[in-house]
């Protein structure tokens, strides 16, 4: 996981939605659901960055592996565990494997609505 994050949650999560879609012309289909996890787990990376440092500064400049452990500290248990499978699934969905079929339609699917879900429950809440 990396600190800095040009892009929004929203639009990654966008651009996964555009590849499960199929709008890319000249890109394989199994290009495609891999090119989605990889703007899927960009977007739960920059949640947990968010959700650290909105926790105390300087929590997200760490490691990844780090930074999903320390998610347990700063989020209710389940969303920390679930971000961690999560996370862990798409590494796998979103790197070739020579002797491996890539992640399905219908997987990629689950883990959108997984992704958009744990984005809002990490999304820091201002006071009130």
């Amino acid at each position: 996981m990396t600190t800095h994050h040009p892009a929004s949650v929203e639009g990654l999560l966008l651009t996964a939605d555009h590849l499960l879609h199929g709008e890319l012309a000249g890109v394989t289909t199994a290009g495609r659901h891999r090119g989605a996890c990889l703007a899927l787990r960009t977007a739960l990376e920059l949640c947990v960055d968010r959700a650290l440092e909105a926790a105390g500064p300087g929590r997200s400049r760490t490691t990844g592996r780090a930074k999903l452990l320390l998610l347990h500290s700063v989020a209710p248990a389940e969303t920390a565990r679930r971000a961690k499978a999560l996370w862990s699934q798409l590494s796998l969905g979103c790197h070739y494997h020579l002797y491996e079929l890539g992640p399905a339609y219908d997987q990629v699917r689950a883990w959108r609505a997984e992704a958009g879900d744990l984005a809002r429950e990490l999304t820091p809440r201002s006071g009130g």
